[in-house]
């Protein structure tokens, strides 16, 4: 109590350090200890802090929050005192030192308080961050040892980590190393960590990220028998904590860097859970389970390229055309005359389309007699600029029939009424069409 009352004292003192924007020191040369390895909440006090406009910056006595850095983000959580309360959003290194940031939108009266760190968002970097490592040394070993760390980002929901090498990796080659990184995590290897000389550390074998800069005692986190790095993150108790590993995405970075992005845990489970949910989506579109969906797919697929075969036959053949049927001019008009046994509306439509492209000032009527007895009548641009409309035509050559239909002015589709009058309907095409071309 005293020293709160001490600390506000000295915040209130006035003079220049108490000006908005500048750091106020509540304790002369006050140390900071960083406590985060062990603890995530902690009694502590503000040793100094700035505030300027609605940020706050507060440098604690006792720290449990990581400040962002090889790769691993910032903690989050919350420090409250007598009176106040901080969200912390981040964490900034100040000359050596730790301070949390955060909306603050009064004038700040320190006092001695409650540091807590968002503990289920730490647990979950810890997961993705003991997972890159393993993920580094499977790499190495599937790939090679030609495998260096090339940079990385461990945040709560996802990992990123960039690696040397030549080119994309291929499918069988990264299900081993999901595959192997997840034999680590359900042996639930126990994760040791120590202090050691630089020199002992490399000699031991330690892997060091390149072109960061060590000092003469580094900490060493351990997988035994797996991984061996230098590193200043927070990392799980063991690997089984990891629970599940999943890649997500496969990328080049950069020349000779590769990407992968990855997800565990919680966020592994939840990715699964919404494949499946797409995967039965897609399966109900396509009528079939998901585990047949690929075989369903095939199929489509096999029968896509039958399709397109006969439209492509159908097109060389002349079908929709007149070049099996008739051809007449109706003044400087050609009328195209033809029949098909087609039922399918987007080989039909193919056609028509192929007709429009292969001819300038041309109507063509196409009689279908399958299953679904229709007319389709098809327009050439120059034709429709000028008015003349293809739902115009098919209508009235369909109502010969007792049918109807419409469509766009280049293209259109009608019903027949009467099959058996579909003689009379194609004798008085061009008596009709002449009507509409003239």
């Amino acid at each position: 109590r005293r020293r709160s009352r001490a600390a506000r004292k000295a915040a209130a003192g006035g003079g220049e350090g108490r000006r908005r924007g500048e750091w106020v020191e509540l304790k002369k040369k006050g140390k900071q200890k960083w406590i985060g390895y062990d603890a995530t909440k902690a009694e502590t006090e503000p040793i100094a802090f700035r505030q300027s406009g609605d940020q706050l910056e507060l440098i604690l006595e006792e720290n449990p929050f990581y400040a962002e850095s090889g790769g691993q983000v910032s903690d989050t959580g919350v420090v409250k005192g007598d009176g106040w309360e901080l969200t912390v959003e981040g964490v900034e290194k100040v000359d050596g030192k730790s301070a949390v940031v955060g909306t603050f939108g009064e004038t700040f009266e320190p006092t001695a308080a409650l540091a807590q760190v968002n503990e289920a968002r730490r647990r979950n970097i810890e997961r993705n961050h003991t997972a890159t490592h393993l993920v580094h040394a499977a790499l190495r070993r599937i790939l090679g040892t030609h495998v260096r760390q090339a940079g990385s980002v461990v945040a709560p929901e996802r990992l990123r980590f960039d690696f040397s090498h030549h080119g994309p990796i291929k499918g069988d080659q990264l299900a081993a190393v999901e595959a192997e990184v997840n034999a680590h995590v359900w042996e639930n290897i126990p994760i040791e960590t120590r202090e050691m000389a630089y020199k002992d550390a490399i000699g031991a074998g330690a892997m060091a990220l390149f072109g960061e800069k060590y000092g003469d005692v580094v900490r060493v986190v351990d997988v035994p028998g797996v991984s061996l790095e230098l590193c200043g993150g927070t990392h799980v108790g063991a690997t089984g904590q990891i629970a599940v590993f999943r890649f997500t995405h496969e990328t080049g970075a950069a020349a000779g860097v590769r990407r992968i992005e990855a997800l565990t845990g919680p966020a592994a489970y939840r990715y699964a859970i919404e494949l499946q949910t797409r995967l039965s989506e897609a399966a109900g579109l396509l009528k079939t389970q998901p585990e047949h969906l690929a075989r369903r797919i095939e199929a489509m697929l096999e029968e896509n390229k039958k399709l397109e075969k006969r439209i492509a036959e159908l097109l060389k053949g002349g079908a929709g055309s007149g070049e099996q049927g008739a051809v007449e001019k109706i003044g400087d008009v050609e009328l195209h005359v033809s029949e098909s046994s087609l039922d399918d509306r987007g080989q039909i439509a193919a056609i028509m389309d192929g007709f429009r492209a292969k001819h300038k000032r041309a109507i063509s009527v196409l009689f279908t007699t399958g299953d679904r007895a229709g007319i389709h009548v098809a327009v050439t641009d120059d034709l429709v600029s000028k008015g003349v409309k293809a739902g115009d035509i098919a209508n009235a050559i369909a109502s010969t029939t007792g049918g109807k239909g419409g469509g766009r002015p280049h293209f259109a589709s009608a019903g027949v009424g009467d099959v058996s009058k579909l003689g009379e309907a194609r004798a008085r095409t061009a008596e009709i069409v002449r009507d509409f071309a003239r």
